[in-house]
């Protein structure tokens, strides 16, 4: 028996969707503290362990390999269950993995933690398969409400390292690491059982190889999905230039750790505007135009690293990566979206999210290789700036194929 209500309290943009979009950007916040500890850490783990700059980058290219193998096993989790099981898992992850980290050895201990804990069955559940389950609740507000929901991993990155670098200086990285992975089971698991409720039913179980909705592109779903892979790679290994680097950079030119930690703080708190901001053009012009425009805008921003390097410029370039870069990533999950059928997005958004982080952990142990081979972060940048241009590429061509053809006589649907 049909029940009317129970239906329209399920529909999209209903106030349960707004809800729900609210304790998933909690979620989101929550758990991102799993991506920011190890680079926050990042000198620290070099002075306890004795080891140099690319071998203690490490852990966070570890974390960052395991945050995107996770997403992809938790989006399938998310399609087959429901967003609550990854949820409870990544809970019971992130309370393992800062335990373990917390008490780890060696180097070897504390990357595999990072990697296997943190990241894969940690931190991972709280970021690709809440911004896929978010899509499924949203249609004509779709963009604002991704870009809310992937906010929450900025949030994170305002919040988390000022606090961080304050629990490592008071009672030191090993209890500070314990004492968040008890927090993070207390917060995240109430915060799950909120999630319960499965999306819309027609989004849900539409199982057609394209929705009635998806848009046109002349090159098939395949080389679509591939693309987005290898722009997803390269973007990140360009932004994860400042953001893994930033407090090591700052300790190089006398500013200290904790100048580092307010500068990654403000990047990242600036990177929310971004994000919202860039919600709000996309659904306005599309995914592929929000790519093209953030993946520009951040090459900017790199460029502005080479030559300021005073304290307060340094704070004002890294405002100004933060709002400029803020909207690549979940211009993805929209564009995923926007040309693959909605049973596929949880897997689908997962894969290219596994892929930006695959970049980040490439970035954050490439930058740090560089810097060990030149003694100095100008041709780390450099090298950032460069694979930002591969992403900016990839944009320009992916949008050249959704533009009408001219001359065809019947636009066709993205191509098998």
């Amino acid at each position: 028996m049909n029940n009317p209500a129970g239906a329209a309290a399920s529909a999209p943009e209903s106030t349960y969707a707004w809800l729900r979009l609210v304790v998933s950007l909690a979620i989101t916040a929550l758990s991102g503290v799993g991506m920011y500890a190890a680079a926050v850490a990042l000198p620290a783990i070099q002075a306890e362990f004795g080891v140099d700059r690319s071998d203690a980058s490490l852990p966070y290219t570890s974390l960052m390999i395991g945050f995107g193998l996770g997403g992809i096993l938790m989006g399938k989790l998310s399609d087959r269950f429901g967003v609550m099981v990854p949820v409870l898992v990544g809970a019971t992850g992130l309370s393992l993995g800062f335990f373990a980290a917390g008490h780890a050895a060696s180097l070897g201990q504390f990357a595999l933690a990072n990697g296997l804990l943190i990241g894969m069955l940690g931190a991972s559940a709280g970021f690709a398969p809440l911004v896929a389950d978010t899509s499924l609740w949203f249609t004509k507000r779709r963009g604002i409400a991704v870009a809310i929901c992937a906010s929450g991993n900025y949030l994170a990155g305002a919040v988390w390292p000022p606090i961080l670098q304050h629990l490592f200086d008071t009672v030191g990285w090993r209890a500070a690491f314990s004492g968040i992975g008890m927090f993070c089971i207390a917060s995240i698991v109430p915060l799950a059982f909120l999630l319960r409720r499965r999306p819309p039913v027609l989004d849900v179980h539409s199982t057609s190889s394209i929705s009635p909705s998806s848009k046109n592109i002349n090159i098939s779903r395949q080389s679509l999905l591939l693309l987005l892979c290898v722009a997803g790679v390269a973007c990140c290994v360009a932004m994860s230039m400042p953001q893994v680097h930033i407090v090591a950079y700052c300790s190089d030119l006398g500013f200290g750790a904790a100048r580092g930690a307010e500068m990654l703080s403000v990047m990242l708190g600036a990177g929310i505007v971004s994000r919202l901001a860039s919600g709000w053009i996309c659904d306005r012009i599309g995914g592929l135009r929000t790519l093209l425009l953030g993946s520009g805008l951040q090459a900017v921003a790199l460029l502005l690293f080479l030559p300021f390097d005073g304290l307060a410029s340094l704070y004002i370039v890294a405002a100004m990566f933060g709002l400029f870069q803020g909207g690549i990533v979940p211009s993805y999950a929209i564009i995923v979206r926007e040309y693959f059928p909605p049973a596929q997005a949880g897997a689908k958004v997962g894969l290219v999210i596994m892929c930006t982080l695959l970049g980040m952990a490439l970035g954050g142990w490439l930058s740090g290789a560089v810097f060990d081979l030149t003694g100095s972060y100008r041709a780390a940048f450099l090298n950032g700036i460069g694979w930002n241009l591969l992403n900016l590429t990839i944009a320009f061509y992916l949008l050249r194929k959704s533009l009408p053809q001219q001359g065809a006589q019947v636009p066709g649907k993205l191509q098998a």
